[in-house]
């Protein structure tokens, strides 16, 4: 029995990162990110790693950030640990995108917000049936600042405009068509396996050269864009309306400002 927020093992030349908190429905916490990031790194390191499943236990494979972590926050300003968070989350994908080896994304539950920031990140994504997907910032008085480095890239501009601004919810197969994930399938275990073997028959050299090609413009952006976007963030999250929106989520009610019908 470990405590541990994320789980690792290496098998058949695939590093599996599990992201093991669903209390919380793996929400995105201090030390969630800090245990990712460890292994991502570790499977960096590892000679035998081919290549890194991100994956996850329970119905959510990610709800968010955290937001009982802000809530709870003692001395800290609602804007100072919005710009710690924000950080962090940049940080993490960058090192996603970033990372020399091909990472996939294995999907059988609900992702939110923070949660599409790594889907995006990964260069491979499988969904299966029961998958969900929603950006909901908007209905908590935030935006989707920074985990739009790694989404947008991903989304024809039509279903950006449309689910960035109404927080809609949508399956498997609307998130293949418009590039969120690579591919809607019966069973991720299967989709996984059958990858695995495809990429064991390239170099580790090739894969890594190639991920450059696939992920140059999207580390451009972050070059570019990921300081304003991070004033954003913080700016937004110590807002009247963002406080009512995250206060509202955890009490699970309406917020104040939503409209009716």
């Amino acid at each position: 029995m470990t405590d541990r927020l994320v789980r690792y093992d290496v098998a058949d030349g695939l590093a599996t990162l599990t992201l093991d908190s669903p209390r919380n429905r793996n929400a995105i916490s201090s030390r969630l990110v800090a245990e990712l990031r460890q292994g991502l790194s570790d499977a960096a390191a590892d000679a035998s790693v081919r290549a890194v499943v991100l994956t996850h236990t329970g119905g959510t494979f990610c709800a968010g950030a955290d937001l009982s972590e802000a809530s709870t926050a003692a001395e800290t300003t609602p804007q100072e640990l919005a710009a710690q968070r924000t950080t962090q989350m940049t940080e993490l994908l960058r090192v996603i995108v970033e990372l020399p080896k091909p990472v996939i994304g294995r999907l059988d539950g609900h992702v939110r917000a923070g949660g599409m920031g790594l889907v995006g990140a990964c260069d491979i994504v499988v969904a299966g049936p029961d998958t969900t997907f929603a950006l909901t910032e908007a209905r908590l008085g935030l935006a989707a600042s920074i985990i739009s480095l790694t989404v947008i890239p991903r989304l024809t501009s039509r279903a950006a405009g449309r689910y960035f601004l109404t927080g809609e919810k949508f399956g498997p197969h609307e998130a293949e068509a418009i590039g969120l994930i690579s591919e809607a399938v019966p069973d991720t275990g299967k989709a996984i396996g059958e990858l695995a073997a495809a990429l064991r028959k390239c170099s580790p050299q090739g894969l890594a050269e190639s991920k450059k090609l696939t992920t140059m413009r999207m580390l451009a952006d972050f070059d570019r864009y990921a300081d304003g976007l991070a004033q954003q963030s913080a700016r937004l999250f110590g807002t009247a309306e963002a406080v009512e929106g995250m206060t509202a989520f955890l009490q699970k009610r309406p917020p104040a400002w939503a409209g009716e019908g």
